[in-house]
């Protein structure tokens, strides 16, 4: 017999391997398997198997089969197929994805040693040992302290002796204590805030809400809904909800969120509803958490999967719902290495396969969904209220350009409104957001004599100034220049101006403004793992910190009651990049920031600082102006025909040479094959971001008019014609990269 079988490589094609003999009655499609490529062996995935081959060369046999049997479901399967195509990745690539080789479904846990000490008639043994063996009595006066109701893990007992398993064992021998091998228990208590509970009373549009949801779910097939809920309106207590029906049914449920930083909030809420049932699945854990968390999942001790994107493939069987919170958000986007999916649109296709429902959910919806919805692709439900007594913020815009000329200082970065209602809700003991989506203290360092900037030499990028850690570094590849720089490189001019503003900055002068604050930082920086953003996010909830400082990562889904002002810095930043997404990025992101404001019983209030007061974008966030936002979204991208009037794909040549891959990019450019009418093909033009890592990037755009190709399926076999079956090109030292409904033109 023999198998194809997909590698994780760059190559569609698949490869023919003999099973022998006594692996043929465990070899099945799906399953991962060990075998030879060149001189080294890989992992790959069975595809198929056939009596007989038409290959008339050397066959190699399978070394290893690791699965005895699929370890997906058929619906996972098909999904990986899908992705495949639609993603334009190599099935091998999609497994691994999907299944990463270092999780398997015969995981053998980690053992720990745990002991608990037994009763004795007699005090006669324990004072002879007391006596005896000082270090025994010792550790087992702590263990018979501890384990009176639970076991205790012999490893906590370090800090009285160096080798406690040893000293257990004896004890052991004499019969005081009972030792036993116990899996390592990964708590969601670890990884979540602590678990609240709140008695809830649905208001009508809520009720609403949960009732169309019920009746989709009951049905037991696809369904697909649209939940815009303005922020505050008490959407997680629906998504609670609706749950509960799906656990009831004996099915389980999938919560996708876009950022690590919403899991613990969100988590510790479901903990309190469904207890032991949750598990949390993203990119922070351990390789040890992902291999047990994953197990338990595939082994059904959980029923729901709270997770970023990834958490998408969890091995979940009779998934009954699929929730998809802040839909709109760029993270569910993968961007590097391929496949390059989107978690939003893989979930809507699982939902598919699996007949279960989806609940696409976000107070600023994407144009893509909004523009489905107007076109019958999904349910539209609406919670146009914020829940109980909260009410709206109000929006304030400062100008930055009048507020220099009032004050006759430049480069304002707290104007003085803002620090004004900083004070005001400090002497009220109230809560404060600042939002600044740039990191570091300065982004750029330039002199003032030749207006040369510190660049990175590899990504033609500005450095940026961390003075926490006193050094440059580049935001993109990650170099960091350690010396601090004295003097310009082009002219050597001691007169080197910090320019611009990051969250270190902000912290600094508040700091120094507000000395008697309580103020703590949330971004890439101060938070390296997710114990510490939990640390500082539960003492935010907790009240121990006054003023919270942070990126885009703490200004949505955040639920803190007692923030009653919500700073945003820049508003522009981002704004007037050239990527088509831009605007849409900034309004959400001003609108939800906003919308951490005024939730509880106090009403709220939003600053929001910008150079350009009057672009209408910033105008229709200030206003929380939804429909106005829409329509000049809409507007602007029908006349200029992107999404979502059609489909986009970016082709990216990148290599060392920028002659050499400007080149290939113009003649590939120049030998497509088989265009059609309603496909429009712009470029090759060099990236925004030009040069990353020492490599220079161009792209090719092909847009597909959705008038002409209405399900994307023109584009997708234009894309397979020219890259997959008839590649008529040699890329050499060069790397050509396919991005399917890129989320970034930069």
């Amino acid at each position: 017999m023999f198998a194809e079988v997909a590698l994780s490589i760059s190559t569609f094609q698949s490869f023919t391997y003999k099973i022998p003999s006594d692996l043929i009655h465990i070899a099945r499609i799906g399953s991962r398997v060990k075998v030879q490529l060149g001189n080294r062996l890989v992992y790959g995935v069975i595809t198929a198997l056939n009596e007989n081959t038409t290959y008339e060369g050397d066959i190699k046999p399978v070394s290893k089969i690791i699965d005895e049997g699929p370890i997906l479901t058929k619906e996972l399967w098909d999904l990986i197929h899908w992705i495949s195509y639609y993603y334009v990745t190599p099935i091998g690539k999609v497994f691994n994805t999907v299944l990463p080789i270092s999780i398997s479904k015969n995981y053998s846990p980690q053992l720990n040693w745990y002991a608990k000490y037994v009763e004795l008639e007699s005090g006669i043994v324990i004072d002879d040992l007391k006596k005896k063996a000082p270090m025994q009595y010792n550790v087992y006066r702590h263990i018979k302290k501890a384990t009176t109701l639970t076991l205790l893990k012999v490893s906590s007992l370090k800090n009285i002796c160096s080798n406690p398993v040893s000293v257990c064992q004896s004890l052991e021998k004499k019969k005081l204590i009972i030792l036993v091998k116990k899996e390592k228990e990964y708590s969601i208590d670890d990884l979540s805030f602590k678990p609240v509970e709140k008695k809830i009373r649905f208001n009508p549009d809520q009720k609403i809400v949960i009732n169309k949801l019920n009746k989709s779910i009951e049905t037991r097939k696809f369904n697909s809904h649209l939940l815009h809920g303005v922020t505050g309106s008490g959407k997680t207590e629906i998504f609670i909800e609706i749950i509960k029906k799906v656990i009831a049914q004996g099915k389980s449920a999938i919560i996708l969120l876009p950022e690590i930083s919403l899991t613990p909030q969100i988590a510790g809420r479901f903990k309190s509803v469904f207890g032991n049932k949750t598990a949390l699945w993203h990119s922070q854990l351990t390789k040890s958490q992902r291999a047990s968390t994953w197990h338990k999942i595939y082994n059904n001790d959980y029923k729901i999967v709270i997770g970023a994107r990834s958490a998408i493939f969890a091995p979940l069987k009779n998934l009954g719902v699929i929730i998809v919170d802040e839909e709109h958000d760029s993270s569910y986007k993968q961007e590097s290495p391929s496949p390059r999916y989107h978690a939003r649109d893989v979930a809507i296709m699982r939902a598919k396969f699996e007949e279960s429902s989806i609940l696409l959910s976000s107070a600023t919806p994407s144009l893509e969904s909004y523009y489905n919805y107007q076109h019958n692709k999904h349910k539209y439900l609406s919670l146009p209220k914020r829940y109980g007594k909260a009410s709206y913020p109000t929006v304030k815009i400062v100008n930055l350009l009048e507020e220099s000329v009032e004050t006759g200082k430049i480069n304002t970065v707290i104007s003085g409104m803002l620090l004004d209602k900083i004070e005001e809700r400090l002497n009220k003991n109230e809560q404060i957001l600042l939002i600044q989506n740039r990191r570091g203290y300065s982004p750029s360092v330039r002199c003032s004599d030749c207006s040369a900037l510190i660049m990175c030499s590899a990504c033609k990028t500005p450095l940026t100034y961390h003075k926490q850690d006193n050094n440059l570094k580049c935001h993109i590849c990650g170099y960091i220049e350690m010396q601090s720089v004295d003097n310009c490189k082009e002219c050597m001019s001691k007169n080197l101006i910090y320019t611009g503003t990051g969250t270190q900055k902000v912290e600094n002068i508040v700091e120094q403004t507000f000395p008697r604050a309580r103020i703590a930082r949330v971004d890439h920086d101060s938070v390296k793992k997710s114990s510490d953003m939990i640390k500082i996010l539960q003492s935010f909830f907790d009240g121990k910190i006054d003023i919270l400082i942070g990126t885009q990562m703490i200004a949505k889904g955040l639920d803190f009651p007692d923030i009653t002002l919500v700073g945003i810095i820049n508003a522009d930043l981002g704004l007037h990049l050239p990527d088509f997404r831009a605007s849409e990025r900034i309004f959400q992101l001003i609108y939800q920031a906003a919308g951490r404001s005024g939730r509880g019983k106090k009403k709220g209030e939003v600053i929001i600082q910008t150079y350009d007061n009057d672009n209408p974008v910033i105008k229709a966030a200030a206003k929380l102006d939804l429909k106005q936002y829409y329509k000049i979204m809409l507007d602007d991208r029908n006349i200029l025909k992107y999404p979502p009037f059609s489909w986009i794909t970016k082709i990216e040549f990148i290599g060392p040479d920028p002659k050499s891959v400007l080149a290939l990019s113009n003649k590939i450019r120049n030998n497509l094959l088989n265009q059609y009418k309603g496909l429009e093909i712009l470029g090759p033009a060099a990236c925004f971001k030009e040069k990353i890592k020492n490599n220079y990037r161009f792209q090719v755009i092909l847009k597909s008019l959705k008038k002409y190709d209405s399900n994307g399926e023109k584009l997708h076999l234009f894309i397979n014609e020219n890259f997959i079956k008839n590649k008529n090109f040699s890329v050499g030292a060069n790397n050509v990269q396919i991005h399917v409904d890129p989320i970034s033109m930069i």
